[in-house]
């Protein structure tokens, strides 16, 4: 056997768009060339990995709301804890101006300017007094340090400090004396009798 005889015969491919012999258009095959490699097809978990983008998506965009919340949570507690800690270190000095209002030291004059502007700049950071005479007693904002009566209808009778809420908070409770309110029963008892002559005074109604 010769050396041409064990070669591979040659396939030769005619691209010519024009057939020679007829003269008319070739129509370009529509199968892969001979020896081509197959075109790949598209990947299966295309469409799973953009849910499992937008899934990601929503959940840092959630995560970061939820951040950003609690970050001005904290902002604001920090702040009211702030205001909180400068108006403590003030109560002294409305403890004193309230004593000289007592006794009159500022119905004029400089001082009560300034305890005037002061009310002003702690009433608008939201501080509110409390604790007057005739309030219920309320154990959750008063400290009772006397107590008159047997206690089924405690009021405050006397104040020795007030107190002081910032908000919803308190920061100080009132220092008060504590006293039976009269009640209705016996104020109807002590109460002058003018039924049969209402246009009589009292004392004479009562003789």
């Amino acid at each position: 056997m010769s050396q041409n005889d064990s070669q591979e015969p040659v396939t030769v491919t005619d691209k010519r768009r024009i057939d020679p012999t007829t003269g008319e258009v070739r129509e370009p095959s529509s199968g892969p060339a001979p020896g081509a490699p197959e075109p790949e097809a598209p990947a299966a978990t295309e469409t799973d990995e953009v849910a499992d983008l937008k899934a990601t998506l929503q959940r840092v965009k959630a995560e970061y709301d939820n951040y950003r919340k609690r970050s001005v949570r904290q902002e604001q507690a920090a702040l009211e804890r702030g205001k909180a800690g400068v108006i403590h270190q003030l109560l002294p000095v409305l403890d004193d101006l309230d004593r000289a209002r007592s006794h009159g030291d500022l119905e004029t004059g400089p001082l009560k300017s300034v305890a005037d502007k002061l009310a002003t700049a702690l009433d608008g950071v939201g501080l509110a007094a409390f604790g007057a005479e005739g309030d219920s007693f309320d154990p959750s904002l008063h400290e009772a340090v006397q107590h008159e009566g047997d206690g089924s209808n405690p009021v405050i009778g006397t104040v020795m400090r007030r107190g002081y809420r910032l908000g919803e908070q308190v920061l100080r409770h009132a220092l008060v004396g504590v006293v039976d309110a009269p009640s209705e029963t016996s104020t109807a008892d002590t109460a002058p009798d003018t039924a049969d002559n209402p246009g009589a005074p009292a004392d004479q109604a009562t003789e």
